[in-house]
């Protein structure tokens, strides 16, 4: 769907991945649900559609329509940016594990979506269903986490 502005008609969507510092796996739980809301209640403040988004464990998938008046840079640093300082507040337990104020890594992914909406909607609504089938199946290969998982391989050996 096109939009315009004064004097620009415009379709920019892109598919946008960031991480949190060192790659820890903090989203999850009420976590999860108020990153969610927090990003779709930030980007509401500047007029941006989040078309998909998924939060998992360690990193976040969202598709966002943004306006050429903006830059893409600029959007994922005024998300990034905000939403740290409004975890930091909800959780300030976070603040111990997150030097210097930052929860996010530097760094993100973004493409432009193009001709390829379809298949990147469907690509970041499956993270989730890969995400928890890769959880259940590290969960199932350690039963003893002082033992490890080659001690399940070895329990025969043992008696």
């Amino acid at each position: 769907m096109k939009k315009t502005l004064a004097h620009t008609t415009w379709e920019c969507k892109y598919h946008i991945v960031w991480v949190p510092k060192n790659r820890r796996k903090v989203i999850y739980g009420k976590l999860k649900r108020d990153v969610g809301q927090i990003l779709r209640k930030l980007c509401e403040y500047k007029k941006i559609d989040v078309i998909e988004g998924t939060a998992c464990s360690d990193h976040i998938h969202i598709c966002l329509s943004i306006p050429p008046k903006y830059l893409v840079s600029t959007i994922v640093g005024y998300l990034k940016g905000k939403s740290t300082m409004i975890l930091f507040e909800r959780y300030s337990h976070l603040r111990r594990n997150f030097r210097g104020h930052t929860f996010w890594a530097r760094g993100y992914y973004v493409n432009t979506v193009g001709l390829d909406e379809a298949k990147i909607r469907q690509y970041i609504k499956n993270q989730q269903n890969n995400e928890s089938i890769g959880d259940q199946y590290d969960t199932d290969l350690v039963k003893d986490p002082f033992r490890g998982a080659s001690s399940i391989l070895c329990d025969n050996n043992i008696k």
